[in-house]
């Protein structure tokens, strides 16, 4: 099933499909701001090539990772996977994608966030040799109640 699908760039005309994957994923937080269709393309407009999605040979979406870089380091965020496509391979093989595009930009680091409760996100990360750090503290500022995080339930 897996070597149907196809990672390939994501486009803002993937939004609707890609929101409602997210919306669907229990335990997903959702940006009241910067998971809008403004504020991912934007994103992807500052970050061209480098976020992906798996597409099922229906057209459909299965995962996602949003991946930017701000010149020194790359994050990703909102790396998902529909439940009934898990565990065949298709997260790795949006991340070798994702990694090889943010490579190319010639840069070295990449981290992301992943929250404590997610115990399968964090094994898979394991997993796939990315070091757990615990000697930072992490740190955010809202600058707009707009844009809390919501989760799913």
């Amino acid at each position: 099933m897996a070597e149907e699908i196809i990672v390939r760039p994501m486009t803002a005309g993937d939004y609707d499909q890609v929101f409602a994957l997210w919306k669907s994923i229990h335990g997903m937080g959702i940006r009241g701001m910067d998971d809008t269709r403004q504020g991912i393309t934007r994103f992807l407009q500052r970050n061209p090539g480098l976020s992906v999605v798996a597409q099922l040979p229906d057209g459909g979406i299965a995962g996602t990772i949003l991946a930017g870089h701000d010149g020194r380091q790359a994050c990703f965020y909102h790396v998902c996977v529909k439940e009934e496509y898990r565990k065949l391979g298709v997260a790795q093989m949006m991340v070798d994608a994702a990694v090889k595009a943010v490579k190319a930009e010639s840069i070295n680091r990449i981290y992301l966030i992943a929250f404590k409760r997610n115990k399968g996100g964090n094994r898979f990360w394991q997993s796939l040799g990315w070091q757990f750090r615990d000697e930072r503290n992490y740190y955010e500022l809202y600058l707009s109640d707009e844009n809390d995080t919501v989760f799913n339930p």
